[in-house]
């Protein structure tokens, strides 16, 4: 024979019944052979061999094979023609054809079907040849006795049954491999390419027929986009360390064709059955688009929506720089605060389009009056911050003062308007006051603020007699410390209302001084105060104890029960026993949890992103609700919306303010609403004052709302009479 079955046993070989030693278990090969009967077409017009094939396989256990005749080769093709053949016993010399050519029209035929070479010893050489072609083995004429035959017959159609599950399975494989999105490659332990699918293909501009077999290297090219040097390939460090290898940040793939691209990608190594490495793979994948996205949000993130000037942001970001450099280098700077005089005048008598023109304008102008290395940006409304970040001395701030205001005082033709504006100017220098980024940025407003009181359109510089604000600073500190434990603080509520039914929903407490000399203070004049001297958590803790005890005094009383939403600061957040305080609230107060809602800003969630998610879920288990308060006004980062448990969105008053005023206000109280119900989270606008606002409100099936429209912040005494009576009325009217 050419080529003969392996000496073990495969599991369903085919195995003349030893009947004087059969097993008391039934056999494997047995039970296999029970299960189907195999149809085995012999080719050849030798009577005799016809009659040995069928004595042989008549012999086998159970009857495992059928056999059928064709005598010429004509018939044996027909026959095939009809399929249901299992394995084919060939004889190369028919009456109709001779040689190897009767194994070529029959290969041709079945293809798929096992063919056997039956033949003399003399018919050897012919029978490699139709081995070397495709037909799986050769059994001499002498041999198809009981024993070889089947167990031949057995293993070739086992062997061809492995051969088409193992092509389904690489077909699988590559249909998938071409499916993704990702390109995908791999390597022998040489560093040759063995595999590209489609997309690797199109990235590297390398077709796998030309790719495989060349090195790595020269189809996979990549680059660093900083240096343009060579890394070192991530697929040979995979191999050589046998662990998954990312490429550094910022590689670009180098097309065939030169094109770049940067990329990421995740290389790994391939291993055998023996854990041997053997080469690695790599899934990488083009990131041209998402860093577009990402440069695009920071953009975005960084620059005023209206003048695309550097916002708050961006400016503190570099002040702060140019203050280092600055103290390195020994240079001043200055900070230069710009006010428009009455432009409230032309948003109220041209509307707030001519208004955001005119801005548009003026931001124009600034950055014209500077240098390159300058930063003009918009703080927002008609505030204005000009650094200037390398002087000599004071006139140079000064010069660049007298020049921004003759620039803006120029008429501006605003859509067939022609508009007169003045500009009032404070200026601060480094480091004469102040040594960060904020204290210029306050000493400048101040000097602003001056320069406004002592006549407009002029520029002042800061002097320290400006800060009277810090000896009313003092008294208010010294108040602070005496009014928690006079209970100088009051509570105010303002009701939120359900925007469909007019249902009051809960209240947001707004905490109150009640100075025995200034009279009612706000938290704007001395909660700062109060987050500089350490106050700050206190006064927090009574906010929450007291708001949980009112809020469980109603329920007492039979009244419907609401939520309270309480600010919390980041300073309170933060502090170790947060948790616990507001543990005790809702023991003390005997209040439901689900009636207790806590306010935080996106700033002090994303200070400490880890320990936020830690408090967040232990408030979850709580049963506490979470708002996020002034939403879109601080970090601009998303991604927390969907890691942390939030519940509310309230939508910042700024925003509702521009409801109608600007497009792009009205789009982004949309988009807000819109995102907060995608993700589940209901959504109150906060700062409602109009009626107008309030229909929009209701057309954007904003859940619910809360503002002056509805009602103001109340005392508790007062607040329970909205309670008594509802303001459904205010919805519906």
């Amino acid at each position: 024979m050419v080529a003969a079955p392996p000496s073990h046993e495969p599991l369903t070989t085919a195995m003349v019944r030893c009947r004087e030693h059969a097993p008391r278990w039934p056999r494997r090969d047995v039970v296999f052979m029970k299960l189907k009967t195999m149809r085995v077409l012999l080719i050849g017009d030798d009577a005799a061999d016809a009659r040995a094939v069928r004595e042989a396989l008549a012999d086998a256990e159970d009857g495992l094979f059928t056999v059928e005749c064709a005598a010429r080769l004509s018939e044996g093709l027909d026959r095939l023609s009809r399929n249901g053949i299992a394995a084919i016993l060939l004889d190369l010399f028919l009456p109709d054809s001779q040689g190897i050519a009767s194994f070529e029209q029959i290969w041709r035929a079945a293809p798929y079907i096992p063919i056997l070479i039956i033949g003399s010893p003399a018919d050897q050489d012919i029978a490699r040849q139709a081995v070397k072609r495709g037909a799986k083995d050769y059994l001499q004429k002498t041999h198809l006795d009981g024993y070889s035959l089947p167990r031949a017959l057995r293993y070739v159609i086992e062997r061809q049954a492995a051969d088409e599950a193992l092509y389904l399975e690489q077909q699988r494989a590559e249909v998938t491999l071409n499916s993704i999105g990702d390109a995908v490659l791999s390597t022998d332990i040489a560093g040759n390419v063995t595999y590209l699918n489609l997309m690797a293909e199109r990235m590297t501009g390398w077709p796998g027929h030309e790719a495989i077999g060349r090195p790595v290297g020269e189809v996979f090219q990549i680059i660093d986009a900083a240096t343009r040097e060579r890394p070192r390939n991530p697929m040979a460090r995979a191999v050589q360390l046998d662990e998954t290898i990312r490429l550094t940040p910022n590689c670009l793939l180098v097309r065939r064709d030169g094109v770049e691209a940067p990329i990421e990608d995740s290389t790994s190594p391939i291993h055998d059955r023996g854990g041997q490495v053997i080469g690695a793979v790599t899934v990488f994948r083009d990131v041209s688009g998402a860093r577009a996205l990402a440069l695009e949000a920071l953009h975005v993130a960084q620059h005023d929506f209206l003048t695309d000037l550097p916002n708050r942001l961006l400016l503190r970001d570099r002040l702060t720089q140019a203050i280092a450099l600055a103290r390195r280098h020994g240079h001043r700077l200055a900070v230069l605060f710009l006010d428009l005089d009455r432009f409230k005048h032309v948003n109220d008598s041209l509307g707030h389009a001519i208004g955001d023109s005119l801005l548009q304008s003026v931001g124009r102008r600034l950055v014209g009056c500077v240098r390159s290395s300058d930063t003009v940006s918009r703080q927002g409304g008609d505030e204005f911050v000009v650094l200037l970040s390398d002087i000599e001395h004071a006139g140079a701030a000064a010069a660049g003062a007298q020049k921004i205001i003759a620039a803006l005082a120029t008429p501006h033709d605003v859509a067939h308007h022609i508009l007169y504006v003045t500009v009032t100017i404070g200026i601060s220098i480094y480091p004469d006051d102040g040594p960060d980024a904020e204290t210029l940025t306050k000493c400048a407003d101040t000097a602003m603020y001056h320069a406004k009181a002592v006549g407009r359109n002029n520029y002042q510089f800061f002097e320290p007699e400006m800060n009277a604000r810090a000896v009313e600073r003092l008294s208010i500190e010294a108040g602070l410390h005496r009014a928690l434990a006079h209970r100088e603080f009051v509570l105010h509520y303002q009701p939120t209302v359900n925007l469909e039914t007019g249902a009051m929903t809960g209240a947001e407490v707004l905490i109150r001084w009640l100075h025995p000399e200034r009279g009612l203070m706000f938290p704007n004049d001395f909660m700062p105060v109060a987050e500089d001297c350490g106050l700050v958590v206190p006064i927090g803790h009574w906010v929450l104890r007291e708001a949980c005890r009112q809020a469980r005094a109603w329920i007492d009383e039979g009244r419907t029960p609401i939520a309270v939403a309480v600010n919390i600061s980041a300073v309170e957040f933060r502090h170790p026993h947060f948790l616990e305080h507001v543990r005790t609230a809702l023991n003390d107060s005997r209040l439901d949890p689900r009636y207790l809602e806590l306010e935080l800003t996106e700033s002090s969630l994303m200070r400490h992103a880890a320990s936020t998610a830690v408090s967040l879920s232990a408030l979850k288990d709580m049963g506490v609700q979470v708002a996020i308060d002034d939403f879109g006004t601080g970090y601009s980062s998303l991604s927390y919306l969907q890691k942390f448990p939030i519940h509310v969105l309230k939508i910042d008053q700024s925003f509702v303010h521009e409801i109608s005023a600007t497009p792009l206000g009205t789009s982004i109280v949309r988009a807000v609403i819109n995102m907060g119900q995608s993700l589940g989270h209901r959504v109150i606008a906060e700062g409602v004052e109009t009626r107008e606002q309030l229909a929009f409100l209701q057309t954007q099936r904003c859940g619910e709302a809360q503002g002056n429209y509805f009602s103001p912040p109340l005392v508790a005494e007062q607040f329970v009479r909205l309670l008594d009576t509802g303001l459904s009325g205010l919805i519906f009217q």
